[in-house]
């Protein structure tokens, strides 16, 4: 298989957010499945250290299509600086590699 594989993470304020994200992502093709889930995050912003709540989005996409699936979570996303992190998926089950290339494969 030559194609690579990423697994996308970004956060959200709100589950509603989250779910909202999770299903526009999914049907513009830019990630095969996401799956969301509640966090605690703490973390400096403009010289405070701050805690929330927040909901975690977990995306798996090929590195094809990373550019497009980050600049539409930059232009959905609420946050001014929104967490957007691939990690490079080194191994995986070929079957479940190859249905996130077909899903992400356009239209």
């Amino acid at each position: 298989m030559s194609t690579s594989f990423l697994q996308v993470t970004t956060t959200t304020e709100s589950r509603d957010e989250a779910r909202e994200l999770a299903r526009a992502v999914v049907e513009a093709r830019l990630a095969a499945c996401v799956q969301v889930m509640p966090i605690q995050s703490t973390y400096r912003w403009k010289q405070q250290i701050e805690v929330a709540d927040e909901w975690m989005c977990v995306m798996k996409t090929t590195s094809a299509r990373y550019p497009a699936l980050e600049a539409f979570i930059k232009r959905k996303h609420a946050y001014e600086t929104p967490e957007i992190v691939a990690l490079e998926i080194s191994v995986g089950s070929e079957d479940y590699l190859e249905w996130v290339e077909r899903e992400t494969a356009g239209p």
